[in-house]
């Protein structure tokens, strides 16, 4: 994976756009990277984010769909699934994408989708926004979240 060929985004939201983090426990140095830099970038955009944390990957999906029931404009869903001996790596990695996808798009709230789905911790740490990381998923799912409340609002306001 490459962040070659990203775009530039910038967004212009209301300082009262209520932005929800919703982080995996799990892979302890990885998460707090992407969401060091997915705070970093919701701040830089002029509003403020809130943490919370659930248990696992698995468990984004309701913690996105629980935030938005409590009244967030924005989710940025981060977790980190690293492949392992058995297909539970498979079984989670869909159900976390179904289940957002199925969150954003019966709320009509979007979601940064900010799950990294590694063969290994040490593709995850590269990804991860950290010192030393390649790329930044974090900031790029928080990026998305922003970008697409711009263009609903920009819909509304059409």
């Amino acid at each position: 994976m490459s962040s070659s060929g990203s775009p530039d985004i910038s967004v212009q939201l209301p300082a009262n756009t209520k932005v929800t983090i919703v982080a995996a426990s799990w892979h302890e140095e990885v998460m707090n990277g992407l969401i060091a830099s997915a705070v970093r970038t919701i701040e830089l955009s002029g509003v403020s984010a809130n943490l919370v944390r659930v248990p696992g990957t698995f468990e984004l999906s309701l913690g996105a769909q629980a935030a938005i029931s409590a009244g967030a404009d924005a989710v940025v869903a981060l977790g980190v699934v690293i492949r392992g001996g058995t297909p539970h790596f498979d079984y989670v990695c869909q159900a976390v994408t179904d289940g957002i996808n199925r969150v954003s798009l019966d709320t009509n709230v979007p979601i940064g989708f900010g799950v990294l789905t590694c063969d290994t911790e040490e593709q995850a740490l590269d990804r991860a926004g950290l010192t030393q990381s390649k790329e930044d998923k974090g900031a790029q799912a928080a990026q998305a979240a922003l970008a697409m409340l711009q263009v609903l609002n920009n819909f509304k306001n059409a």
